[in-house]
Formats: C-alpha cells, structure tokens, sequence
C-alpha cells in the first residue's frame, strides 16, 4: 500500500510523533493555541520596551552627534530601513523553519544593535551609530512579525483578536519604555555614558530576553502544527473528492488591499511621531515632557488592540481601515493647530496618531491571514512587512527635510489629508467586500 501514497502523505509519515499528536488532537491544538499567546505576550512586552528607545531618542541623539535638525529623521529610516531586511530574512526563516527560530534570531540580532548604539554614543562615531541603528531595526521588525504567531492555530473569526492580544501585551514595555527615558539616561550617566544613550542599555537587554523566550519556550513550534494539520485535511479532503491535492492559490487582491492599508498608515504615523520630539525640544519642552507624551502615542498604538481586534472579526475589515482614515486625519490637523507649549493638545494629537495606525495595523493584517494560506503565508507576512517597513524609512527620512524646508505644522496637516487614500484603496478592494 505504501507505493501508492501520494508524496504529501508520504510526508506526514516521516512526521515526529509530537507532531502527528497535536494533529489527531483538536484539544491539544487548543492547548496550543493557548501556550503560544501566552508565549507572545511574554516576549511582546520585552520587545515594547526596547522599540520604544528608537522611537523617543533616535532623533534626538543624532541631532547632537550631527548638529543639523535636516537629518533628525535619519535614525528612523535607518532602523525602519533595517527592520525591512530582517522582516524579508524572519518571514523567510520562519517559513522554512518555524516561527521559533526566526522570531529568536531577529530579536537577539536587534539586541546586538542597541548595544552597537551605546557604544557608538560612548565613541561619539557616527558612522558606527547608523550601523548600529540599521541592525537594530532588526528587533523592530521582529516584533512587529510576532502578532503572526498567535495566528497560525486561530481559524478565521479569531484572527484579528489573536493578533491584538499580541499588540496590546507590547503596551506593557512600550509605554514603560518612553517613560524610563530620563531614569536610563541617569544611569547612563553615572556609568559613563551619554544620557541619550540610556533606552538603548534597555532597548538592548530587552530584545535579548525577548529572544531568548521563544528560543526556549516557543515548543512546538505553532507554524509547523498548523502546516502539518492543513496538510492532513488537504489529503483527506482530496481522497474523499478522489481530486490531487494542490496548494491554494494567494488572494492577491486581498493581499494589495491588506498592504495599501499598512502601507499609508505606516508612512504618515512615522512621520509625525519621528518630528514630535525635535518639535518639542526645539519649544524647550524638557525630556520627561517628551517620553510623556511619546508615551501617550505609544499606548494608544497597541492599548486598544483588544477591543480593536473584536471589532474587526465583528464588524469588519473594511469599516475598521475607514475608521483609521477617519482618525489619522484628525491626528494630522489636532497636531498642526496644537500650540507649542500644550502639552495637553499634543498628547490627544499623537494618541490619535496611534490609534489610527492601530485601527489601520490590525485590519490590514486580518487581510493578509484571510488572503494566504499556511504553505505561503509567512514568507507572504514577510515580505508585506517589508514594504511597511521601508515605507516607515521613507516617512522617517522626508519628515526631517520637510519639517526644516516648511513646518512641523505642514508635515502633520500632510500626513492627514494623505490618510484619505485609504477609502478609494478600500472602495476600489472587492476582496474586504467578500470578507465583510
């Protein structure tokens, strides 16, 4: 009987036993569908923290070492430029070999970076420092691809909530993160280094341990359960249709629709957010002020997400982006009117910055899980995430330039009407129509 099984069946033979044990065991997938959320959330907190560093000092650490605010917007596109190529490199892994070793792999590597940071800031080598930030962007990028992971066991009503318990767990170490950054530049100071320098010291012990907790505890590994159970149905399927078993093909309309989504928020939060703290600093706004307010924006990027995912499988994909077009919008004029010295303006300004990029985040990404299918999809997440990401570098490297040539008020009121684009993008999009 042997020679006349097909070559996928032949495959799930050669199975480990613990495989072929979560397969025949619907409560086990359950299980572990539970143990890895749980799993990324552990790591998501670490990872929070140490994106947040990047995010609140990375301008304003070049702009000492440079002393030009034409580039404050360099550091974000070269950690956002890194975070493309490891997103490219993690999704590839990832597919290949499971979510473990790519997740482990390119949060370590983002630990090397923010070391490389420190020591650049020590050295006072700007050379060094934009090789450092280009590494770093690697634990960015990486804990962006984590919401993924959540993904692989949920079926199709609990995809946007898996991935929001993911991003509302990074609320935890992202908003700690922007806050800490006058007590780690204290530290830093006292041990010799420079205190913009400090978040880097965190951003670099937090990666590292959140590698380290899917290298240890990410067992088994959720992507490789959930091809081998689709591999399972597919052959079952096809032996009771007496039909070959073939690969589902990728909805690529799905897929343009999922990306356009990402793409235009992803530009226009990175562009406000990247200039705010050179915004304020140059009106004297002290540091804590400045770690206060990145910390509101940073919140309201991953604190909604719970109720943001629910919303999405509920009501939908397509209301969900119109909503974050809706909302970046009025980030985009709250912070172009907001007085200088309002400290209050500026934080309803940014956090809804972050909440439209949320809003935009996890309906695009429910897209792209609808759109793919477990033989294609993370090498698929892969390179979407990619292109979010140099999008992110594009939006962090023109907000500089055009926040000197104009004003930080021009650059914001940009950014709004851009967010406009996402409703012919979602008009245009049969696919967000079929899965609402």
């Amino acid at each position: 009987m042997e020679s006349y099984k097909t070559d996928e069946a032949k495959a799930l033979d050669r199975k480990p036993s613990w495989v072929k044990s979560y397969m025949d065991s619907k409560e086990k997938q359950r299980q572990l569908y539970r143990r890895t959320l749980i799993i990324v959330v552990i790591s998501q907190i670490f990872g929070g923290a140490g994106l947040t560093a990047g995010i609140t000092v990375g301008a304003l650490l070049a702009q000492n070492m440079l002393g030009a605010e034409s580039f404050t917007g360099v550091p974000t596109a070269l950690f956002t430029l890194g975070s493309a190529g490891s997103a490219f490199l993690v999704g590839r892994i990832s597919q290949r070999f499971g979510r473990r070793p790519g997740l482990a792999a390119g949060f370590l590597t983002g630990g090397i970076g923010a070391i490389g940071v420190v020591i650049s800031a020590l050295m006072n080598n700007i050379l060094l420092l934009f090789a450092s930030l280009l590494i770093y962007g690697s634990g960015t990028a990486t804990n962006l691809q984590a919401r993924y992971a959540g993904t692989d066991l949920a079926d199709s009503k609990q995809r946007a909530t898996a991935v929001s318990i993911a991003l509302v767990s990074t609320t935890f170490g992202a908003v700690a993160g922007p806050n800490l950054v006058e007590v780690m530049g204290d530290f830093a100071t006292k041990i010799g280094v420079p205190a913009l320098a400090g978040p880097f010291i965190l951003a670099a012990a937090a990666f590292i341990l959140a590698g380290l907790v899917h290298l240890i505890f990410l067992r088994p590994d959720p992507l490789i359960v959930a091809k081998a159970i689709a591999e399972e149905q597919k052959i079952n399927e096809a032996a009771l249709s007496n039909t070959n078993t073939q690969t589902l093909a990728i909805n690529k309309q799905g897929v343009l629709a999922g990306a356009s989504i990402m793409l235009i928020t992803q530009i226009i939060m990175v562009a406000i957010m990247t200039m705010t703290p050179v915004h304020m600093r140059s009106h004297g706004h002290h540091l804590s002020a400045v770690g206060l307010v990145i910390g509101f924006h940073i919140g309201a990027m991953f604190l909604p997400s719970l109720i943001t995912g629910i919303l999405v499988d509920k009501i939908g994909r397509a209301k969900m982006a119109i909503a974050s077009s809706i909302t970046l919008l009025a980030a985009g004029v709250m912070a172009a009117i907001a007085p200088a010295d309002s400290m209050f303006v500026l934080i309803i300004a940014l956090s809804l910055l972050g909440l439209g990029w949320n809003f935009g985040l996890i309906s695009g990404t429910a897209l792209i899980v609808d759109s793919t299918n477990l033989h294609n999809r993370a090498k698929t997440q892969g390179t979407v995430d990619v292109l979010i990401a140099l999008s992110g570098a594009s939006g962090g490297a023109l907000s500089g330039l055009v926040a000197a040539h104009t004003s930080y008020a021009v650059l914001s009121l940009s950014g709004g009407i851009l967010s406009l684009l996402l409703i012919p993008v979602i008009i245009w999009s049969r696919s967000i129509q079929k899965v609402d």
